[in-house]
């Protein structure tokens, strides 16, 4: 038999398959070598994977690991600071992770590990970041499994060699086969694990310590040769699916903060303020301070003062943000269902209804019960038909709250939720006083107001939780025509307004034309030359973003092979000029990438696999990339909460902490230079100034809390002293109307 003759699916999710059972058993009984890169490596995956090793032996075959170090911050410290050379601190954190065997379970598996590694059929190798004086994780999971017919698969994804990974966490991968259409994929990966097997990737550091080998071996060898009774041995029932309990303390689907999570100061203060305004509130906190994590510790909270008899529904505004939730979730012994179109959970919507049932009556072990979904699912008339259902106490907690204050979504803001909890960045809608109201109306106080300032320079005595940053505003002109067309678009709106309750409001072909001229701005000719000349620079760097506008520019005949002149989206000609002009690895980011192979992308860039990515709007809310650390914005709109949440996301601390700071390039858009705006006649700029009054006001807003502020600000003065006089925006800004 060989891997043709199995049924094998292209992915694999922990909560959905047993991927021992209907992975990995399967095709290492088949198999005679495998090849694994992962984060880190734990023994316990051995005996998880018990049948297949053994047929992996019976087949004479080997296993050809490469995982990283373990480094605590004092490692790293002692790197960083030259107390010790590299190799040993590594050595010693490795030496380090060989705990005393407790039992006669851990004893055998043990035996095993040292036995398959003294008889050559396992061989482990440390990956490293390949530098002198800092040092990254290396955080690879990708895995090859060959059949002595010379059919290969490969797999990718989230989940690293261990129990955990298998059966506790929430875990993907997806899998290619070299007999089919993915052959060319599979030999791709096949070159990247062979190349850093040999040490020779590019960047990356493969060694095999032989002295930590010595040490497993005399360690945890009890017995010579490789005892097939060893791989008999039975799982603890908390490493099954099939477990009643997670540990020998805590029930199942009990919400409990884990023993790895401390919680900061101000965390626990927005806790006991929710808390004493009835567990209903808001947690105003700005990106990167941890409101997922406090959200969380607020229904351990709520919950275990009503011993565990408690509907928790969550909602999240993408399904990406809700696959992050589910990750957190999970770690505080939470058992969530998972509702939204592609959930990995098949027959989502009859096991919530199933759980609201047991609950009803009163089944032993269905007093908990989480449902997370997105704002699309918890709309639906179906999801809202099963809330009428329950009736013991329920709490929403709704993440990205501002955008409950549309007035579609504050319309299912149900009143009989007893306890609410509402987190956002920022919570006050732009231009809609009405629906920032109706979210404070619903949900109770701020609990917690926890600025971006303060995320950056520390609040009291807590440490900084986001990364200073310096601003470039990168000024760029609108061209003749483009400005003509901007003059004429301004006059149509202008127009286009009406009067409604007493106030002057935008019509609905205002609205469209705004829009127009919005993405006009985006789209300015000059952007992207600018954008050349100010990458550049960088074309060696990692760990870059660009953010571009959902508009199009124009391409000339010859500017982009094989096209002809038309409009190209902004997003593909910035991609054609970072990865065929400068020869940059980049990728785009955006809707149109599944939730695979945004993992995928987020693991290649956190490697340095590339270099840049490139983004539209996916990555404003809810996304993590902490290794970003130079940013280049060519569009942004006039919406102070998108650019200020943007801001934040770029700010994120990577877990290493070895970004000291991040760089933000911010594409400025003026009608004209402002010191010939200074000398036109008032009427002749009058329509401009609104153009330079947006761009300001953002400037500004990222001028005011980056390092050079005092540079950027002679910069800003400048600019606005030649559109608007001596007197500055103050007269425009009380002149204005909304748009």
């Amino acid at each position: 038999m060989s891997f043709r003759d199995l049924k094998i699916s292209n992915e694999y999710r922990s909560l959905l398959h047993d991927v021992v059972r209907e992975f990995y058993t399967p095709l290492l009984s088949q198999a005679c070598l495998y090849q694994r890169a992962v984060g880190f490596f734990s023994s316990s995956a051995l005996i998880s994977m018990t049948e297949g090793i053994k047929g992996l032996l019976e087949n004479n075959g080997r296993i050809e690991v490469v995982a990283s170090p373990r480094l605590t911050e004092e490692d790293l410290d002692a790197i960083k600071d030259g107390f010790k050379r590299r190799d040993d601190v590594i050595v010693s954190s490795l030496l380090r992770e060989l705990d005393t065997p407790k039992g006669a379970f851990e004893e055998a598996r043990l035996n095993l590990l040292s036995n398959l590694i003294a008889s050559g059929i396992m061989t482990i190798k440390i990956a490293l970041l390949d530098s002198t004086t800092d040092i990254g994780m290396f955080h690879e999971k990708m895995g090859l499994i060959y059949d002595a017919s010379g059919n290969i698969i490969a797999f990718s994804g989230s989940m690293n060699e261990t129990a955990n990974a298998f059966y506790r966490n929430y875990e993907a991968f997806d899998v290619f086969t070299s007999w089919s259409e993915d052959a060319e994929r599979v030999r791709a990966k096949r070159a990247a694990f062979t190349a850093m097997w040999h040490d020779a990737e590019p960047g990356i550091r493969v060694v095999e310590f032989p002295q930590v080998s010595e040490a497993i071996i005399k360690k945890y060898k009890v017995r010579d040769g490789i005892d097939l009774r060893d791989l008999a041995v039975e799982v603890p029932d908390d490493l099954t699916k099939n477990a009643s309990k997670k540990d020998e303390e805590i029930s199942a689907n009990r919400p409990r903060v884990p023993k790895s999570v401390t919680l900061r100061g101000y965390q626990n203060e927005a806790i006991d303020a929710w808390e004493s305004n009835g567990f209903r509130g808001v947690y105003d906190m700005a990106t990167g301070t941890g409101k997922t994590f406090t959200g969380l510790a607020s229904i351990c909270r709520l919950s275990n003062l009503l011993h565990d008899e408690l509907v928790v529904v969550i909602v999240c505004p993408y399904q990406h943000l809700v696959d992050q939730w589910v990750e957190d979730i999970v770690a505080f012994n939470i058992d969530p269902i998972i509702g939204y179109s592609s959930s990995p959970q098949r027959g989502w919507e009859k096991r919530l209804d199933s759980a609201i049932r047991n609950q009803k009556y009163g089944v032993k072990g269905a007093e908990f019960l989480c449902f997370v979904c997105t704002n699309g699912t918890y709309s639906t008339d179906r999801v809202q038909k099963l809330l009428d259902k329950i009736k013991t106490p329920k709490l929403l907690v709704v993440d990205e709250a501002h955008n409950f204050g549309a007035e579609y979504l504050r319309s299912l803001l149900r009143p009989d939720f007893n306890f609410r909890l509402a987190l956002s960045a920022t919570i006050e809608r732009y231009g809609d006083d009405e629906g920032t109201a109706a979210l404070f109306s619903y949900f109770g106080p701020r609990c917690i107001e926890y600025t971006l300032e303060e995320a950056i320079y520390g609040r009291g005595d807590e440490p900084p939780c986001l990364t200073p940053y310096r601003y470039h505003p990168v000024i760029v002109y609108l061209e003749y025509d483009e400005l003509q067309e901007y003059t004429q678009l301004s006059r149509q709106i202008a127009k286009a307004k009406v009067s409604k309750n007493g106030k002057r409001r935008l019509s609905e072909r205002g609205k469209q034309l705004v829009l127009k001229r919005a993405r006009l701005v985006a789209a300015a000719h000059q952007k992207l030359p600018a954008l050349k000349r100010e990458i550049t620079p960088y074309a060696q760097d990692d760990y870059m973003l660009v953010y571009c506008g959902a508009t199009k520019v124009e391409v000339d005949a010859g500017e982009v092979p094989g096209v002809d002149d038309y409009e190209l989206r902004q997003i593909d000609a910035v991609t054609h000029i970072l990865g065929d002009e400068l020869n940059m690895r980049v990728r785009q980011f955006t809707s149109r990438e599944n939730s695979a192979e945004r993992e995928e992308i987020k693991t290649m860039f956190a490697n340095a696999d590339l270099q840049a990515l490139i983004a539209i709007k996916c990555l404003d809310e809810g996304v993590n990339i902490p290794m970003i650390k130079t940013a280049f914005i060519l569009a942004s709109t006039t919406n102070p909460r998108e650019y200020v949440q943007r801001r934040g996301r770029l700010l994120r601390k990577d877990t290493l902490g070895l970004k000291r700071h991040a760089e933000i390039y911010d594409f400025i858009t003026l009608s004209r230079p402002a010191e010939e705006a200074a000398v036109l006649p008032d009427e002749d700029v009058s329509s401009e100034k609104r153009l330079a009054y947006n761009e300001l006001i953002r400037a500004r807003e990222f001028a005011d809390l980056a390092e050079n502020r005092a540079q950027v600000s002679q910069i800003l003065d400048a600019i606005e002293e030649g559109f608007f006089g001596m007197n500055g925006m103050a007269a425009f800004e009380a002149e204005k109307e909304v748009e």
